[in-house]
């Protein structure tokens, strides 16, 4: 044999052997299996043009529509702002390719996934009411893995454990509840505060920006705590409610019982105006930029308004 015969015998032995070893990931019955796991419910691009969600389950049926760049919820009969966050996340659940695997392509075991029509939850995206993705939620498995189904369709998948957060928590979990929202960019941030004003029955602190540190008049605090004052800011900007009242109970509401006031770098002030606190410590609050009104639990309205003389040094 020659010096090239034994080149291209060699040559043609190391290609076979390449050919084999590629072939035996390609074919092996868990590469097939995992190819077929890898799904994907609903493309990105689509999930982008998302306007309006549909969630109807056992426990409650709340409809999101984005207007604006914004989300907002619309239930029982009112429209409340939503987390933009959170339902960003809960779309990303089914807009990026993961493992589902097939669990089941007959209709007879619908029943035992909970995926029958009548019982599963229901989550339809929409988009100009062009219907973007229509499923039925099911029972969680042994894993904590969730059973899904495309409406009018057999196949059976499993996966998205973090469905159940989205699904059986209650609708308040879908609320923006935030006093002061974010913008379309961002939170409000301290730095962006130049001047906050507490006005609550008896004592008047208003804490402005000075250079790099803040002062406080109104009230005898003579060696102020820069950290707790900002610490403060921050808990006023960041407050939350823990529900939003119905709008009607508004006008049973007398909203002079406290006033905090910002005003902000960029020109804007925000007026929140408080109801008189319950039996429990818990009170309302309204703000002028927006129509809602919103239930504070006792001890966020505690920190609202806090003592002057816990921002002595």
């Amino acid at each position: 044999m020659t010096y090239k015969d034994k080149f291209y015998f060699l040559l043609t032995l190391i290609i076979l052997l390449a050919l084999v070893y590629t072939g035996s990931f390609v074919f092996s019955p868990e590469r097939r299996n995992e190819r077929s796991a890898s799904y994907i419910w609903l493309d990105s691009k689509s999930a982008a043009t998302a306007d309006r969600i549909v969630i109807d389950t056992p426990w409650y049926a709340i409809e999101l529509v984005k207007k604006n760049n914004r989300w907002f919820i619309l239930h029982d009969g009112y429209e409340f702002p939503a987390r933009q966050t959170r339902i960003e996340d809960f779309l990303e659940i089914f807009s990026v390719r993961s493992l589902w695997p097939v669990r089941s392509s007959n209709a007879s075991s619908h029943s035992r996934f909970g995926l029958e029509t009548e019982t599963a939850s229901r989550l339809t995206v929409y988009n100009r009411n062009s219907r973007l993705m229509d499923l039925l939620i099911g029972d969680d498995d042994f894993s904590g893995q969730i059973n899904i189904r495309r409406f009018a369709h057999n196949e059976v998948r499993s996966g998205g454990g973090r469905i159940s957060s989205y699904i059986i928590n209650t609708v308040n979990s879908w609320h923006n509840l935030r006093l002061i929202p974010e913008t379309e960019n961002r939170s409000t941030g301290i730095n962006d505060v130049q001047r906050l004003s507490v006005f609550n029955e008896g004592e008047t602190m208003i804490f402005s920006r000075l250079n790099r540190e803040w002062v406080i008049s109104g009230a005898d605090v003579s060696n102020p705590d820069q950290n707790s004052i900002e610490n403060y800011i921050y808990g006023v900007i960041n407050a939350e409610g823990d529900s939003f009242a119905d709008p009607l109970f508004a006008d049973d509401l007398i909203f002079n019982h406290g006033r905090i006031v910002l005003e902000m770098g960029n020109g804007d002030i925000i007026i929140i105006r408080f109801s008189e606190r319950d039996e429990s410590g818990r009170l309302f609050a309204h703000v002028n930029s927006g129509g809602y009104v919103y239930s504070i639990p006792a001890w966020t309205a505690a920190r609202l308004f806090t003592d002057s003389s816990s921002f002595q040094r």
